[in-house]
């Protein structure tokens, strides 16, 4: 990277810096930011639909280039093979947003299995899920600052839906949010805490919801752009403390954020459950994830992520277990 990228990332930035409209989805934010980039003719936009396995058929012109320019790859990849090709083409840098989600397919979120967990193992991508264009636009430009202006090796990777999220974000949550999550109300207290990431929290939200009006039980809402960061300075910290046996403990952000409440912790995403199974051993609480295939093909709706934090309860003995078979009846869950 050369003093003239980092020049060219920071006019991209400054060019972004007319706030997104708070009830965009994060897919017409990414896109209106590209159209942005596009115009200030400071990165290189590139919106490839190959749906090709070959690396040949991604294109990939602006890589013959001497002058490296910050990189923003608008594309449709439904497989990990495709994605690795597109990582590849791209020299494993740039931004790379994925609009698969929104296109018809038989997968959950639109993506073969073997694509959320080749982004989780990938040690040079940063992988997130936003549920808003707040989000969204806070992770594009992180992902400019780090990439381009201060020069760290690496790709990130977005998944984008088309659906509207929620109120802008406050700085604190703006900087939480890339560290993998972030509460959609401080300062509160819940029975169970419900974590969601991408389109998966609307659901997540509608639970808590449902926990207050058919079961008079609290929630906390988080949202998580991203469980495999959280898993990943986690894993960190842990090894680190291992290794410094005698040094203060290293926290991270999953336990900060969960710290100081034993209320069960009910995470969920539209993937396969695999990808929420990264924090499971770094939750001092009792944890359930849920995912793609955990109780329905696709993401748990709204009433199971209900039962599961019931159930959850019933195993803490804060609730009768009566109760969670009154959950199944309700809702007519099989």
């Amino acid at each position: 990277m050369t003093a003239a990228t980092a020049h060219a990332a920071q006019l991209c930035i400054d060019a972004l810096g007319t706030a997104a409209p708070a009830s965009s989805s994060p897919l017409y934010t990414v896109t209106s930011m590209a159209n942005t980039l596009e115009s200030s003719r400071q990165a290189w936009v590139i919106r490839g639909q190959s749906r090709s396995r070959r690396a040949g058929n991604w294109p990939g012109w602006f890589a013959r280039n001497t002058v490296e320019k910050p990189l923003l790859y608008l594309h449709s990849a439904q497989s990990s093979a495709q994605l690795s090709a597109l990582s590849d083409v791209t020299q494993q840098r740039g931004i790379l947003c994925n609009d698969i989600e929104n296109h018809p397919s038989r997968w959950p979120k639109g993506a073969q299995p073997s694509l959320p967990l080749w982004l989780a193992t990938h040690p040079r991508c940063t992988p997130y899920d936003p549920a808003s264009g707040e989000e969204a636009r806070a992770i594009v430009l992180a992902a400019l600052r780090t990439l381009y202006v201060d020069g760290k090796p690496g790709f990130y990777y977005l998944a984008l839906h088309d659906h509207e999220g929620a109120a802008p974000l406050s700085e604190q949550d703006r900087e939480a949010a890339l560290k993998g999550m972030y509460p959609l109300q401080r300062h509160t207290l819940g029975d169970v805490r419900l974590l969601g990431a991408g389109r998966a929290l609307e659901e997540v939200a509608q639970a808590k919801r449902l926990l207050a009006q058919d079961w008079n039980i609290t929630a906390q809402l988080w949202s998580c752009p991203s469980y495999t960061r959280l898993a990943r300075e986690a894993a960190a910290a842990e090894r680190w403390n291992r290794l410094h046996p005698r040094l203060p403990k290293r926290s991270c952000h999953l336990r900060d954020c969960l710290a100081g409440d034993s209320a069960p912790v009910i995470a969920v995403t539209g993937y396969p459950q695999a990808i929420v199974d990264q924090l499971a051993g770094y939750v001092d609480a009792r944890f359930v994830a849920l995912g793609a295939g955990s109780v329905q093909t696709a993401a748990p709706s709204r009433h199971w992520v209900v039962v599961s934090a019931l159930k959850a309860l019933a195993d803490e003995g804060r609730i009768d277990a009566l109760q969670v078979e009154e959950g199944m009846k309700r809702y007519a869950l099989k």
